[in-house]
């Protein structure tokens, strides 16, 4: 079989970060605090502390006060990142090297639009954009951008709670208008929320929502009308873009969390049917345009009313997404009783660890089949075109004395699932646009804000104190990928 037939000929290798894990310079030009601002470090040491972290992801009104007197950008990492936003030409040139025919990031909603509610945009936050996205073209790589990626502006979090608020729609289009209006022509893939059904596992990162306003009772309702909300910024702003651009294409994006029942008990196979459902909620609507029956069954019998308006329910159903893009790194396990089996964690969710399965350093198993079967199930469920945006391996790296880093268990994570991405599109038919691994350079992790749990192509010295030179380095992998990419993924068969 010939190079360019391995993968499709115009397949979209590259890689994915977004503002609030690389660009630092929080109060730089006019950017104003965003919620990942006052994320505070946390340094969990085993499994176990973890996954505490992971099922304590809230953000009390008391921890927004403490962090916005503080003045330590330490122990608020995300305020520095990897100073992208000072680095960016640097990064994207080696980006290049490396061969990328695109770059997922985002755009940060609090540097544009600096409270979130402001009537005008502000004009260095777009430059700043305008010149990534500049940069790019510069090299040839396709700009693949997230218009909110765990950013939500602070002050409509404290002033209007968040994506409880309609008003908020109103704003995330205002934003949504100004950055279309500068960049629509320029860029072809969008996508609208970096995992939107996140908003049910990190409320306050996701969605703006700082619970203990709330009562536990009423806390439910709140998390489903936001999520409504969102539903419908998303497909205003799918609509938006069409009209500014017919030819550009929106994606939604999920995260792809694949279970396994632990068991064949039959009560296993229900939990696990159960909780797919919840994994598939948010595609299936900005898919097919409707709730499903099985999420409005949910709401009826758990007294979840949402205030939705005959014009939502259209602007749903008229302004779907024209291709499904998702992250994946692991998968976990589900049963019935789950009272005496192990749990491990992965990507801010917890689940029965899988007994046939190896385990990063983070407790995430790692299974390339899984990618394949995901790509199987969502391509069955919505013949629309795929497009990877997040895979990967978070592992602890040593940058040795001559800045070299032999990072083999990466190239081993990521060849296998490639091989899988091959397989599922010559063996069972899936349509694939592209793949854009997580962290092409090292950046902060998400739930825990390390900086020692790296995934990139490229070395930052940085430390999770803080220190270091902030330099780049290229690691064992970053030849391999490129490797990779010239061939068009030919040279993972060999």
């Amino acid at each position: 079989m010939s190079e360019e037939n391995i993968f499709p000929k115009n397949f979209l290798w590259g890689g994915s970060t977004s503002a609030n894990q690389i660009e630092g310079a929080w109060e730089e030009d006019g950017k104003g605090v965003s919620v990942a601002d006052v994320q505070l470090f946390r340094n969990p040491q085993t499994i176990s502390e973890l996954n505490n972290v992971k099922g304590n992801t809230d953000t009390t009104e008391e921890m927004i006060q403490d962090a916005l007197k503080s003045k330590n950008d330490k122990d608020y990492p995300k305020r520095h990142g990897i100073d992208f936003y000072h680095h960016y030409k640097e990064d994207i040139a080696l980006f290049a090297e490396m061969g990328f025919k695109a770059y997922r990031f985002s755009i940060a909603w609090s540097r544009v639009f600096p409270n979130g509610d402001e009537l005008y945009p502000n004009k260095k936050g777009l430059e700043f954009y305008k010149n990534v996205v500049r940069e790019c073209q510069k090299y040839r790589i396709e700009p693949i951008i997230t218009l909110s990626h765990y950013e939500i502006p602070l002050n409509l979090c404290t002033k209007y709670n968040g994506w409880l608020d309609r008003r908020t729609v109103g704003f995330f289009m205002n934003y949504v208008h100004a950055v279309i209006d500068e960049l629509g022509d320029q860029v072809h893939y969008w996508l609208t929320f970096n995992e939107i059904d996140s908003i049910l596992r990190h409320p306050f990162m996701t969605g703006g929502l700082i619970e203990s306003r709330f009562t536990k009772e009423e806390f439910p309702n709140v998390l489903y009308q936001a999520m409504h909300h969102q539903l419908v910024a998303s497909a205003l702003a799918t609509k938006y873009i069409h009209e500014k651009n017919p030819k550009s294409k929106v994606g939604c994006m999920t995260t792809k969390l694949t279970y396994y029942p632990y068991s064949s008990k039959p009560s296993d196979v229900l939990a696990t049917k159960e909780k797919m459902r919840q994994v598939y909620a948010f595609a299936d609507i900005q898919v097919f345009g409707e709730y499903p029956s099985y999420l409005l069954s949910k709401f009826k019998n758990e007294n979840i009313e949402i205030k939705m308006s005959s014009d939502d329910l259209k602007v749903l159903k008229s302004n779907t997404v024209d291709f499904v893009s998702f992250s994946y790194y692991q998968t976990s396990c589900v049963a019935s009783d789950e009272s005496n089996l192990e749990l491990t964690s992965g990507n801010t969710t917890i689940g029965v660890k899988n007994p046939y399965l190896p385990s990063s350093e983070w407790g995430w198993q790692i299974d390339p089949t899984g990618l394949r079967i995901s790509l199987i199930d969502l391509y069955d469920r919505y013949r629309k075109p795929l497009m990877i945006v997040e895979n990967g391996l978070g592992a602890k790296d040593t940058l040795n004395e001559d800045h070299s880093v032999h990072d083999d268990y990466r190239i081993s994570y990521l060849k296998a699932h490639i091989k899988a991405m091959y397989e599922a599109i010559h063996d069972d038919g899936v349509e694939l646009l592209g793949y854009t691994p997580w962290g092409p350079i090292d950046l902060l992790s998400n739930s825990t804000i390390q900086m020692s749990k790296r995934y990139g192509f490229i070395y930052v010295d940085l430390n999770d104190d803080g220190s270091g030179s902030y330099k780049r380095y290229k690691k064992d992998s970053f030849n391999w990928y490129k490797d990779v990419i010239k061939s068009n993924g030919s040279s993972i068969l060999n």
